[in-house]
């Protein structure tokens, strides 16, 4: 279709236009759904501990007991307060990518062009292209000229694409490559115009493909979620039968069975481990602001403990090793080179000006091509002041850039001058074709081509010509074209992207290239950062042929995928997932998004980064540095060592609380422990101790191990047997203390007060001992830890006001401590963890961690 035709094209009638918006929709993408505030507390009504309080609360009022029952069901409204405040954000992904698919768009209806909203667009719409115009949906081309689009968001190619016009009935195909007819939604026309028919709106555009698949993709839970989850639900089943035991037991012995549900539902709470999800709270959000403080920013706070174990990273090419801009890497005239540092601010060696000056005058003045910009750069830098930039000079024609010939040219006149200058820019080969090199001269050129090849850069040639007729001839071959030079232009790799690399290495990380770009390119950039297997590579088409079960074996060792498209992406992920990998994945643009949900870790770029890529990430480098990522699995590994040691620290104070829950039943004691002493325990000391766990300094060497297993599980039996026999000696301790008391014949309260005591001092040395299992507390006590005397300090207060002022006593029941009682109890809480200080001097050498 020719231009003439073009113009005769009326496009769709405003009726047509409305009967497609009622068939076919709105061009946008549907936003996410939000739980509802109700749907939200109903999520609070069911857990357990929440249910618990609420029953031990109704028991108490109806003893008559209105203190402890207003207490308990004051904090069922703090719970549900928390919960509501600390609603997780829902996805905005469809969102953010409905809000990039909606630009403004050019149309020409009923004979007419009109300016509408992109989301007004339909289906066989035609469309006006225009440098700089965001296309709003996917198309394909009846005319154009010199059309080049940048397509990096679905594609992952740095450069932009040429586009021709359409032969035939074509039906659209997938985004990538050079020299296509088709045109897709959310891309950006960077050089010359065009004319195209829409094909596809909404969900049925290649972008509306990728909105589709972060529908379908649901989060998975952590390693580390699961076992806690399983864990609470295995504790929380025994604390329930134990709880009926204790019930009837206690109701059959006593009579009163409205004591004995009492006694139970204390027991169940004693028992039921709500600390683990509270403390895994408190960890992964105070690790996601230390992690913020390097540059990183968490919107899915289980990323900043899985961020540790991650054992693969697979890594975006273009804009996350690359700056995604591209810039004169080298510059070739008269068989000579010159190298340009990305930060090289003098002038050029006189013998390049020329190359320079003519690939400027060959671009736009105002140029949206990458490449353009690049070499005007190039020029403003090195070649200011000088007589090679010409801002006076008129544009008299431009030859543009046809799939005949890969090349363009601008002709110029100087306000001084006769002659006409000409300046042309393309493909080396059609710039050889234009200069009517014979083949010696060819072959000679083709060896500095290959120099700048093998270097991965794209190449340019330049050709300058002179004419003085006054009628400009049709072509460009008409003109006598004298070679210049060659331009090798690259997109960079950002400076610090090789030391974290290295340090990736060192943790035990594999570090993974999957990329839109072509191997060549891939295979360069892998060699300047250090990538392993820099020479092996899989392709895209390669990837299609692939089973599943050869993918799986084929990715163990291969490091570079390259002509990958975005469900591709997601392929990979899910193949290495399959293999036991823990996957990060990083990336910028709309093509990563479904790959960066599916990941264990998504980390998205926040400078570069699409919103969409953002939305979808679990992790987003605020300064797209690289090296973040490095410092954020140091912080990662060190979060989940301090959750080991709290999760331990809760699980050993546990068994005392429970013991002292239940066996005074069991041998019919007076009770020591009500609701309101284990709401003490479980809502002021345990949630404030595991923020001392969350502060300690990481261990040493912990970037000089590998990723731990992933199927290695958090409370293996070393760990839990360790843990158990602390609790189990405490418990003995405190219970001896009770024991003791009961039978000097000290009364109930009083024996409460001491055994109370005693199990406070001994919690606070549990905190102690476990901060570190290879250093005495002597020493730990010497490593910088405020919190630790904070909860030290407010231990001791609390516990204070308890035995000392009159209404705490009362709720409390305990009654007045002397001065030997309270030092009987900080003796035997010491004497409960002694034993474990003296393994731990026996294994200090050792430098055992568990």
């Amino acid at each position: 279709m020719d231009y003439s035709e073009i113009k005769n094209i009326a496009g769709l009638s405003q009726k047509e236009v409305q009967a497609r918006l009622e068939a076919e929709g709105y061009n946008e993408l549907p936003s996410s759904r939000r739980r509802s505030i109700w749907r939200i507390a109903g999520e609070v009504f069911s857990e357990p501990m929440f249910l618990l309080l609420v029953a031990c609360g109704i028991i108490y009022w109806l003893l008559g007991d209105k203190q402890e029952a207003l207490m308990l069901l004051g904090f069922v409204f703090v719970v549900m307060g928390i919960t509501l405040y600390q609603e997780r954000k829902t996805e905005r992904a469809l969102e953010a990518l409905r809000d990039i698919t909606s630009p403004r768009a050019l149309v020409i209806r009923d004979g007419k062009q009109l300016r509408i909203a992109g989301r007004e667009v339909v289906r066989e719409d035609i469309l006006v292209l225009a440098e700089g115009d965001r296309i709003p949906a996917d198309a394909i081309i009846l005319w154009s000229s010199a059309l080049t689009v940048d397509e990096s968001l679905l594609t992952g190619e740095s450069v932009p694409v040429r586009k021709i016009i359409e032969k035939g009935d074509s039906e659209m195909s997938r985004p990538g490559g050079e020299d296509t007819p088709f045109v897709y939604s959310a891309t950006l026309v960077v050089r010359g115009q065009g004319i195209a028919r829409v094909k596809a709106t909404g969900l049925n555009t290649e972008i509306g493909k990728i909105g589709k698949s972060l529908q379908s993709l649901e989060e998975e839970k952590t390693a580390l979620q699961k076992e806690t989850g399983k864990l609470v639900k295995n504790l929380a089943i025994s604390g329930i039968v134990l709880c009926l035991i204790v019930i009837v037991a206690y109701g059959l012995t006593t009579g009163s069975f409205l004591h004995g549900f009492l006694a139970g539902l204390t027991l169940a709470m004693a028992m039921l481990p709500e600390e683990f999800p509270v403390v895994l709270t408190i960890f992964l959000a105070l690790g996601a602001w230390r992690i913020s403080q390097k540059n990183v920013l968490t919107r899915r706070v289980p990323a900043v403990e899985t961020l540790g174990a991650a054992t693969v990273l697979c890594v975006d090419k273009t804009g996350t090793l690359t700056m995604n801009k591209m810039t004169v890497g080298k510059v070739c005239a008269q068989k000579e080179y010159f190298a340009v540092d990305p930060e090289y601010e003098g002038r050029l060696p006189e013998k390049f000006h020329e190359i320079v000056e003519f690939a400027i005058l060959a671009s736009q003045h105002d140029p949206f091509d990458p490449m353009e910009k690049a070499i005007r750069d190039l020029g403003t830098k090195t070649l200011a002041d000088t007589e090679h930039l010409h801002h006076n000079w008129a544009l008299v024609q431009e030859y543009p850039l046809s799939q005949e010939l890969l090349a363009m040219s601008h002709v110029w006149k100087s306000p001084d001058g006769k002659d006409y200058i000409i300046a042309a820019k393309g493909s080396p080969e059609a710039i050889i074709d234009l200069c009517h090199m014979n083949n010696k001269e060819a072959a000679e050129l083709n060896v500095q081509i290959n120099t700048l090849a093998n270097e991965g850069l794209r190449i340019i040639g330049v050709a300058k010509a002179h004419f003085k007729e006054e009628s400009l001839p049709g072509q460009q071959h008409d003109f006598s074209f004298e070679f210049v030079g060659l331009v090798g232009l690259t997109d960079p790799v950002r400076p610090t992207v090789a030391e974290a690399i290295k340090e990736c290495y060192t943790a035990g990380i594999r570090v993974v290239m999957i990329t839109g770009d072509y191997p060549g390119t891939a295979m360069n950039i892998a060699r300047q950062i250090g990538l392993q297997a820099a020479e092996d590579y899989i392709t895209g088409p390669e990837l299609e042929k692939l089973s599943a079960a050869e993918l799986r074996e084929r990715i163990k060792k291969t490091n570079i995928f390259t002509r990958i498209m975005p469900e591709q992406k997601l392929l990979l992920v899910n193949a290495l997932k399959a293999n036991g990998e823990i996957v990060a994945m990083t990336g910028d643009g709309v093509n990563d998004a479904p790959a960066l949900k599916a990941a264990h870790i998504g980390i998205a770029m926040g400078g570069r980064g699409t919103d969409v890529a953002r939305e979808a990430a679990g992790l987003v480098l605020l300064d797209d540095d690289f090296s973040s990522i490095v410092a954020a699995v140091r912080l990662g590994r060190r979060i989940f060592d301090n959750i080991k040691k709290a999760m331990a620290y809760i699980f050993a104070i546990h068994v005392p609380i429970a013991g002292l829950s239940l066996i005074p039943v069991l041998l019919r004691w007076p009770l020591v422990l009500l609701p309101v002493h284990i709401v003490f325990l479980e809502l002021i000391i345990d949630p404030a101790c595991s923020i001392v766990f969350e502060a300690e300094k990481e261990e040493p060497q912990i970037m000089d191990r590998p990723p731990r297993d992933p199927q290695h599980s958090l409370f293996n039996r070393r760990t839990i047997g360790i843990s158990v026999l602390q609790g189990i000696t405490v418990l003995v301790v405190v219970l001896a203390v009770y024991a003791i008391a009961l039978f000097r014949g000290l009364g109930d309260m009083e024996a409460r007060a001491l055994t109370f005591t005693t199990l406070i001092v001994a919690n606070i040395a549990l905190i102690l001992t476990n901060r570190s299992w290879t250093k005495p507390i002597l020493a730990t006590l010497r490593a910088p830890n405020m919190a630790s005397w904070l909860v030290l300090a407010g231990a001791s207060l609390f516990l204070g006001l308890s035995l000392n002022v009159p209404f705490l006593k009362r709720l409390f029941h305990f009654s007045q401590l002397h001065f030997i009682d309270l030092v009987i109890c900080a003796a035997a809480g010491i004497l409960s963890i002694l034993w474990f200080e003296i393994l731990k001097m026996v294994n200090y050498k050792k430098k055992i961690i568990v």
